[in-house]
């Protein structure tokens, strides 16, 4: 049991969930808390199920997360640079961090609307709330997003469990979501589409070589 849990399929296959996951969960909040002034709060009514569908996959997708960093770590072992590991799992840890908070200020003003629905709401509050969400996410969670894109692709370009150019590709994306536009529409989707691509390959890599060594035997 302890080595199918370190073999690289039980990574991809983390990554890969975590990529879909996110990717669902944040089109859908995308597609529904965009519509509207900053102040309106036609969304929970017009959204609200759509939104409560998103924001029930975002644990799940933390979860998976968590699981392809510790099964990567444990790949990487005595090779692990004690640097890289610090960056490596402090960026991951606050990415989650910063990402189940944005889920929770969501789900907080979703729970209150759901009470009283035909009561109000106060405006500057909703629209402070909605702020708070998108600096959450497309501020400190991207950042964070694009510091671990950096560690994953150097330890993908110097251990050569990933191309080189996966590597590369992470650092071009990283540099952009470290340093580009934080409100550019879309942005946040770059990071589980790499992770996507990453996790794919990984998989499909491991996949021919036990075909291989099947083959062979």
């Amino acid at each position: 049991m302890k080595t199918n849990l370190r073999t690289p399929r039980a990574a991809a296959v983390a990554g890969i969930i975590f990529s879909i996951m996110l990717f669902l969960a944040f089109w859908l909040l995308r597609v529904s808390i965009s519509t509207g002034s900053p102040g309106s709060n036609a969304w929970l009514g017009d959204h609200a199920s759509t939104v409560a569908v998103s924001l029930s996959l975002i644990p799940f997708s933390g979860i998976a997360f968590l699981w392809l960093i510790g099964v990567l770590r444990d790949r990487l072992g005595q090779r692990e640079d004690r640097l890289l590991a610090t960056v490596f799992l402090g960026s991951g840890l606050l990415f989650l961090a910063m990402l189940f908070s944005a889920a929770a200020v969501a789900s907080a003003v979703l729970t209150v609307y759901s009470s009283t629905p035909s009561q109000e709401l106060d405006l500057r509050m909703l629209a402070f709330a909605r702020t708070l969400i998108s600096d959450l996410m497309n501020v400190y969670a991207v950042k964070m997003a694009g510091v671990f894109m950096f560690s994953i692709s150097t330890v993908a370009i110097y251990t050569g469990f990933a191309p080189r150019y996966i590597g590369f590709l992470g650092y071009g994306l990283g540099l952009f979501l470290l340093f580009g536009n934080p409100y550019l529409e879309w942005s946040f989707l770059v990071f589980p589409l790499w992770v996507l691509l990453l996790s794919a390959h990984v998989l499909a890599n491991d996949l021919r070589r036990r075909s291989h060594v099947g083959n062979l035997t």
